[in-house]
């Protein structure tokens, strides 16, 4: 996938919208220092970049109800392109699975999910093997308690103490 070019002005700009959210143009402007116009002119070109790709809450879900979250990890039978494109097309349209991540090594994917209880979190589970998805084994791990949740710091992530 191609890199697109950014500049520190950018970095502001994308920062700026992840921990806000939505923002005005005179209100985006002030918090990354630039002019509203050049502010706006940036803003949208990343914006039809793809690099901004949504606007979300960070909603206090133990506030509202009781949640079971179960991390899995999942190993496929087979390691073909299509047996990917199978499970990962599947995933996406299973609304109890937060997120799914493909991984090297052990297992292939590790998946988050979020259910009301332990019996709505073992009907995702079936519903998953049922639809014969090639899933070879799979591990399950009770989340007791979040201990962290963010979005990385865009600004440390472009600088890289390595080289």
């Amino acid at each position: 996938m191609r890199k697109i070019a950014i500049d520190a002005a950018d970095i502001r700009i994308l920062c700026a919208v992840q921990q806000h959210g939505q923002l005005s143009k005179i209100k985006l402007s002030e918090l990354v220092n630039l002019s509203p116009t050049p502010c706006w002119v940036r803003f949208n070109r990343l914006k039809a970049a793809g690099l901004i790709r949504g606007y979300h809450a960070d909603i206090a879900l133990d506030k509202i109800a009781a949640v079971t979250t179960v991390i899995v990890t999942v190993s496929l039978k087979e390691h073909r392109k299509s047996d990917f494109d199978r499970f990962e097309n599947h995933i996406g349209q299973v609304d109890g699975i937060v997120e799914c991540i493909a991984t090297g090594g052990g297992m292939d994917y590790v998946l988050k999910v979020v259910a009301p209880s332990l019996p709505a979190f073992q009907h995702v589970m079936e519903e998953l093997l049922s639809a014969e998805l090639g899933i070879d084994r799979y591990m399950t791990y009770i989340a007791t308690r979040e201990i962290k949740s963010t979005q990385p710091n865009l600004a440390n992530l472009m600088t890289d103490p390595g080289n």
